[in-house]
């Protein structure tokens, strides 16, 4: 079968590699059918990273079941979280899916060595080890080009607002945007969508910022000054310390700020400011698993709109070239087999 590799930067090729078996009945072999660019793939793809190559590249993920556990149909769409979890040790217990004790850390699709040897969604079958624990059911009526992102950077940006939107009901949110494109816009559809009294929306990128009036923020084009005032709820989407700093001093006294990605080895922070203000910064990776019913449930009410965040879809075939092509949010995507795998 093919699976899309990123050999060195900037060189994609498609590779011939053996099919996944299913050697346990917890296991699936699912079919990627619409693959979304997470927002660190277009930086390893360029060099940006430093996460060591080659990489089956894919991770964000809507598919369909071509054998699996009984609780799965052939032909059922379901999306595929990008961590590994098996859902039954306590860390997966507690809601940490992306920690998960039964495998080696940071177990994922598609980042390579730095993942583990899973492999990559842009790929024509990809096995699911704890299938029964990990596959979500995409629900009836919702596309799967829509929510491929549901499996990282929707569930991201749901992580970013919902817990702190539970604490401060009806807030005022602000998000500052940058390097973390597509979840920092996903933060501000989900912050509306739960409630929020207000979303502002800060970014330097004026198309970013155009899809964030779109989606209902009110936008300012530019960097996170004094001036804009402090919100009880914030976001860091800049993935660089001085912005998490920015971001932390907008953040209102007893407030709430989500780091949405930090790669820098080290950085420093104003901590007796904070500690004076009683300002709870959360910094760490997503655990996706658990945010995907929440977020499916939004979509398929019609009050999340991540198609409004894609900004060009392709046909699986033109997946090399079009990765090259800088994007906000890109989708790759091939048609159901259920006809003719299934009938």
């Amino acid at each position: 079968m093919r699976s899309l590799v990123l050999e060195d930067t900037r060189r994609l090729a498609w590779h011939e590699v053996p099919e996944p078996e299913r050697r346990h009945e917890r296991e699936a072999i699912v079919r990627p059918l619409a693959v979304a660019t997470c927002d660190l793939d277009q930086p390893m793809i360029f060099g940006q990273t430093p996460f060591a190559m080659p990489v089956h590249l894919g991770h964000e993920c809507v598919a369909e079941v071509v054998e699996g556990p009984e609780r799965f149909a052939p032909g059922d769409r379901v999306v595929v979280p990008f961590q590994i979890s098996c859902g039954c040790c306590e860390r997966c217990r507690r809601g940490l899916t992306g920690s998960c004790a039964t495998v080696a850390p940071l177990s994922m699709y598609g980042f390579g060595p730095l993942g583990g040897d899973w492999g990559g969604m842009l790929s024509d079958l990809a096995l699911v080890p704890y299938a029964d624990a990990m596959l979500v059911p995409l629900p009836d009526g919702v596309e799967p080009t829509v929510v491929p992102s549901a499996a990282d950077n929707i569930a991201d940006g749901w992580r970013a607002v919902a817990p702190a939107l539970a604490e401060h009901p009806a807030a005022e949110v602000l998000v500052v945007g940058g390097l973390v494109r597509s979840v920092s816009l996903y933060a501000v559809d989900v912050a509306l969508a739960l409630g929020a009294a207000s979303v502002t929306y800060v970014d330097t990128d004026a198309g970013r910022c155009a899809v964030a009036h779109e989606l209902g923020a009110t936008v300012v084009e530019g960097e996170p000054e004094p001036s804009l005032g402090a919100f009880p709820v914030t976001v860091d989407g800049t993935a660089t310390p001085e912005g998490l700093v920015a971001t932390l001093r907008l953040t209102d006294w007893g407030g709430r700020c989500t780091s949405l990605g930090q790669i820098a080895p080290s950085g420093s922070l104003p901590l007796f400011e904070l500690y004076t203000r009683g300002v709870h910064l959360h910094l760490g990776r997503a655990m996706a698993r658990p945010a995907i019913p929440a977020v499916l449930d939004l979509v398929a009410a019609g009050r999340l709109r991540p198609h409004l965040v894609t900004s060009a879809t392709v046909a699986w075939d033109d997946a090399p070239q079009a990765l090259l092509e800088p994007a906000t949010k890109l989708v790759v995507h091939r048609a159901s087999s259920e006809g003719e795998r299934f009938a």
